[in-house]
């Protein structure tokens, strides 16, 4: 099973809310990985943090990148980004631009999504959460 990780996943195992370690352990046979926007979220966090903890957050966030692949963001993603977007649209409803990229990611190589809010990706049919408290 494809498994992609969503933002709030690592947040919640980089401030020790989740053992991110324990459960990729427990799901060694799934295919881990992240979308580019998440990676760039993460970079993104790690650009903004102070000095007392930059040096600690550039480890763990660089790790991590080490250790897990990110998927681009490529055509067909978009298509799906495209069509999602459009369905919301007429809809009335919105999404997170972050997370309607995840989402569209996610659907585009026929992954679950981790996650630790249901809420970011509530408006989104169709798409298959694994939620963790």
């Amino acid at each position: 099973m494809r498994i992609l990780l969503d933002t709030s996943v690592l947040i919640a195992a980089e401030r020790g809310r989740f053992d991110l370690g324990a459960w990729m352990a427990d799901h060694g046979d799934d295919d881990v990985a992240i979308s580019a926007v998440t990676a760039s979220e993460l970079l993104h966090g790690l650009a903004r943090a102070t000095s007392p903890y930059r040096e600690k957050r550039r480890l763990h966030v660089e790790g991590f990148l080490d250790r897990v692949p990110s998927l681009p963001f490529d055509l067909a993603a978009a298509r799906v980004h495209a069509n999602l977007w459009a369905h919301l649209h007429q809809r009335g409803q919105g999404a997170g631009a972050h997370d309607l990229l995840i989402a569209a990611t996610a659907f585009s190589v026929d992954a679950r999504l981790l996650t630790c809010d249901r809420r970011l990706y509530r408006n989104i049919p169709g798409i298959e959460l694994i939620l963790i408290q």
